[in-house]
This record gives C-alpha cells, structure tokens and sequence, in this order.
C-alpha cells in the first residue's frame, strides 16, 4: 500500500524531494530520540554488566547474545505483526516492553548484583527496541514511494544509528563522568521514553494504524507466509543471510571491542566513547548518501561495492591499525573509524531491495529482512562466545571480514524480477514529472 496523498507546503514538498516522506517526519525525529536512548550504553555495557553481577566479559557476552536471540525475534515479530495489527501498534507494544524490563533490569537485577536477573530481564528488554524500530520501517516502506524508497530507508538508518550508538555514545561520554555509568542508565531511560512518544503520538500518516493484509488474511496464515517466503523466493532468504552479515561484525564487536581500545591499546573510556562517536557519526551521513545514490546507481550495485567488499577491508583496518600503531596515532584510528562507518552503510539499499523481490508479500519480505537484522544481534556476540577464546580478538576479526567477503557473492543473486524493474523506472518518472510540476 502506498500512500497518494501529495504532500502540501514548502517544506512538506522539500523533504519529499529529499526522498523523506513528510507524513512520516515526526516518526524519524522520535525514533532519533529512541536509538539515542537505546544506544547510550553500546560503549559500556558489557564491562558495566561484568562488574555488576556478570563478574567476567565472557559472562556479559551470555547476556547480550540472548538479548540477541529475544532481538531477532522480536524482529521477525515487527514486519509479521504489522501485517496483522498494523506498524503503529506494535511500535507501542515495542515501547512497553522496553521501558518495563530496563527499570526492572536497573532497579533490581543491577543493585542487586544478580546475574540470574540480568539474563532475564536484559534478555526480555530485547524484544523491545526491534517491534518500535522495525515496526516503523514497516510503516515506511507501506508509504514511500518505489522510486524513493532507498532514500527513505537510508533516512531511518540516519536516525536509527545516529541514536544507535553514535550520539547515545557521545551523550554517555558526557554523562559518565558526571552521573557515572549507573546514573547515565537511568537517563537513557527517560530520552527513549520521549522519543517513543513523539513518535507514536506524532505521526498522524493512517496506513500505519490498519492492519496490513487483507482482510480474508488469518494470523496463522500471515505468521507461515512470513517464514515460508524464505524458501518459496529463494533470493528472499539470501538477502535476509546478506542483512544478518551486514551488522552481525557491529553488534559482536562491541562486545570485546571496549576491553581492547581501553585496556590493551590504551585509549581509556572517553577516546573509545569518541571513536564510536566518530565511527556511527560518519555512518549515519553516509546512509543517507547510499541511500540516495542507490536510486540512481542500483541496490544491488551499492550493496556489493561499497557494503560488502568495503566493509571486509575497513573493518580489518579498525583492529589492525591501531593495534599496530599504537595509542600515539589516535588521529589515525579515528581515520579508519570513519572508513568503517561510511562502508557500513553501503548495506541501506537492503531493505529498499528485499521487498522489491516480492512485490506481492512486501509484509513476508520486511519479517524476513527483519529475523536478518534482530539476528545479527545474536549472531555477532555468539560468534565472539565461541571464538574470542580460541582465536583471540585477531582471529574473530578476521572471521568478520571472511563474512563480508561471502555477503558480497550471495549479492550478486540478488536480482529483481523484470516487472519489479519496470516499476521502480516508471516511479521514478512520474516523480521526476511530479518534482517539475511542483517547482513550476
């Protein structure tokens, strides 16, 4: 379903052209503040949790990988859910979850010191964040237009990694060393809170407050269809494989990362803290850059070049160059922070392109890009559960960029059907048509 309504005034009519659906502004800024609040501990937390109760980064990585696991759910949950109850409702269901179980995380299991509690209140508090955020992507791509739709997803990652880590990071690099880290946990609370209610109170855009399928459509038969497209559109599922790559090395790294730039290369917490400012700072402008020059260049074209390949030699420049320089080249790090940044978003055309796959169960292709996303937060600390033992911190590093390496040939089969094709350039001239009449 895409919305018809042509937006009204100047600046209704200039985020358009930038390829942001103005009905849906209010949505982007509130998720901003959400991301933020969410990603005010991405730089502490592990550490934080082994000297609250978890006793060892190791046992903190059990927690955050079930997180995960709860994350990737709920992920799946957010595109099939949509379908049923509509995105706006599952974006509230989303917000209760996650302010309920971080107070009971906060209030209880932390001043309590009690792992047990960690594992499961942190764990539950995970299928929070992915029903608000990816409820909302739902949403966008039920209104943006085919032509624009690279455009409008690279304007929610802008906002969902400005929030998650880059400025929570730097909002916590203040805040740290005046309200300590337990303090700061606490904050993180009431920014997501207001940033949840801007968004679902603020958008008044109605799509997203129906349900998305038919009405002859069952639950059951709407939860299968959201699974079995994996393997009824074979090229569904290798791109739902492609978007667990595409953040799985983000999500694991922030798991060991902390204790080597802190401890081992000596950075101390607030260089660390700048470096992911810098390195998501950097991401977040470059999504929206991908996400334009997609629509001109090609999804598929953006992902393989710029995604995948850059991200499996930028990724390996994060840990090798400082490691080898040392402390002393910090302008250095933050060099190839950036780098890695910037190649990350080489992957926002995916969500532009999963659904284009199968234009006729756009809802089964978004739960399934979804399940990809939510399980990139279980896949990456799993694989440094499993590795940072054996390998060291080199050898998951390494297995990272050999993951980028096989996203990049699975892209290539990432083909849209012909009249999925037609449709994306006959959008794209009736925009270009639209775009002329308004300036006239």
């Amino acid at each position: 379903m895409v919305s018809t309504t042509t937006p009204q005034g100047p600046l209704a009519r200039t985020l358009d052209r930038w390829g942001l659906p103005a009905p849906l502004f209010l949505g982007y800024a509130g998720l901003l503040l959400f991301m933020i609040g969410d990603g005010v501990e991405s730089g502490f937390i592990a550490p934080f949790m082994a000297g609250h109760g978890a006793g060892t980064d190791i046992r903190a990585s059990y927690v955050i990988t079930l997180y995960g696991v709860a994350v990737m759910l709920a992920s799946w949950l957010s595109g099939a859910l949509s379908e049923l109850w509509g995105p706006r409702r599952v974006m509230l269901t989303g917000l209760a979850i996650w302010l309920v179980f971080d107070v009971l995380f906060l209030a209880v299991a932390v001043t309590g010191e009690n792992y047990a509690l960690m594992l499961v209140f942190y764990g539950l508090r995970g299928f929070g964040y992915p029903m608000f955020a990816f409820g909302f992507l739902v949403w966008i791509t039920a209104v943006a237009p085919v032509a624009r739709l690279g455009a409008a997803v690279g304007w929610f990652y802008f906002a969902f990694t400005g929030g998650l880590p880059t400025l929570g990071a730097l909002v916590a690099s203040f805040t740290n060393p005046i309200m300590g880290q337990y303090g700061t946990l606490w904050l993180s609370v009431g920014i997501l809170g207001l940033g949840g209610l801007v968004c679902i109170f603020g958008v008044r855009e109605r799509t997203g407050y129906h349900r998305l399928a038919p009405p002859e459509v069952k639950p059951m038969q709407s939860l299968m269809s959201s699974v079995s497209i994996a393997w009824r559109r074979p090229r569904v599922g290798i791109g739902m494989i492609v978007r667990v790559i595409n953040t799985a090395p983000e999500f694991g790294m922030l798991v060991f990362f902390p204790t080597v730039f802190i401890s081992e290369i000596g950075f101390g917490e607030s260089r660390w803290l700048l470096l992911v400012s810098v390195i998501y700072g950097t991401n977040i402008f470059f999504n929206l850059i991908f996400g334009v020059l997609s629509d001109k260049i090609g999804w598929r074209t953006t992902i393989f070049w710029f995604g995948a390949l850059g991200c499996a030699v930028s990724i390996l420049l994060l840990y090798f160059v400082p490691l080898t320089m040392g402390a002393e080249y910090y302008w250095l790090t933050l060099i190839v922070g950036a780098l890695y940044g910037a190649t990350l978003a080489g992957f926002v055309p995916i969500s532009a392109l999963l659904p284009s796959l199968a234009p006729d169960n756009k809802g089964g292709a978004m739960a399934l890009l979804n399940l990809g996303a939510g399980a990139a937060t279980f896949v990456g600390p799993a694989i440094v559960s499993l590795f940072l033992g054996p390998a060291g911190a080199a050898g998951v590093v390494i297995i990272f960029a050999a993951l980028y390496v096989v996203a990049a040939v699975l892209t290539r089969f990432l083909t849209l059907p012909e009249a999925t094709e037609r449709a994306v350039a006959e959008d794209a001239n009736l925009q270009e048509i639209s775009e002329k009449v308004a300036t006239t």
